[in-house]
């Protein structure tokens, strides 16, 4: 019998989509790219270290040797599990904000922008690379659209979609490159991206670390509310 280590509790048991986001995005709009077993599921590497779980009682043992290779890690979101495999380390970092708006928001007057495709995706990922290091990856473009600033030929500015059901869709990769802070495009890119998800009938919503009190300040800005503070954790190997 594989011994276990308990954890604290992952949040409470909910039926709202947000409340566990990687799983319902696995589970819905982006099925055709899950890796799963049992009732555990997880995003390629290349597209995403994301890992969902049904529910935080879920034995996840056989899962983890299955779906994340030695030297991998995995991310969870609102869910984890609640006793770890031995062999494995969950690490539990500050909870984020999770943001949604609910109603359209005044796009400001500011540079073009347009749909960016796989010509683009160097740019991406080396802007990517100064913010979300981690986190974005080589395939993630394939999880929604990405729309980019150009300053004469240089990619100035992203925002995206990442995480997606029939109702939610997650804005997500919205950065700005050091060298054109300060320019509105974050705003102007989030705005848009925010009007055009509700004009689907879907409800925009983000993530955002509380101690990035710039982004935060900006997402407020623009009309998003707090709807709650959601765990984060890592899973990996035990060394």
């Amino acid at each position: 019998m594989t011994a276990t280590l308990s954890v604290c509790p992952s949040d409470r048991r909910s039926d709202h989509p947000l409340d566990n986001p990687f799983w319902t995005a696995l589970r819905s709009r982006h099925a055709d790219l899950a890796l799963g077993h049992g009732d555990v599921a997880r995003y390629p590497a290349d597209v995403a270290p994301f890992l969902g779980l049904a529910h935080a009682d879920v034995e996840i043992g056989a899962a983890c040797e299955a779906l994340v290779p030695a030297g991998d890690s995995v991310y969870l979101l609102g869910v984890a599990p609640a006793r770890v495999p031995a062999g494995w380390r969950l690490d539990a970092f500050a909870p984020l904000a999770q943001m949604i708006r609910e109603a359209p928001v005044d796009v400001p007057e500011g540079a073009s922008h347009r749909q960016l495709d796989d010509d683009d995706r160097d740019d991406v990922l080396a802007l990517t690379a100064l913010v979300y290091p981690h986190y974005f990856r080589p395939r993630t473009m394939a999880l929604g659209r990405y729309f980019g600033v150009h300053a004469d030929t240089a990619l100035a500015a992203i925002a995206g979609e990442r995480l997606a059901t029939d109702d939610f869709q997650e804005v997500s990769a919205i950065c700005t490159h050091p060298d054109h802070l300060g320019r509105g495009h974050a705003h102007r890119l989030t705005a848009m991206l925010t009007n055009d998800i509700l004009a689907q009938g879907r409800t925009p919503y983000l993530h955002v670390s509380h101690a990035n009190v710039r982004a935060k300040a900006l997402y407020e800005r623009i009309g998003y509310r707090l709807r709650r503070d959601i765990g984060f954790w890592a899973l990996r190997r035990a060394t």
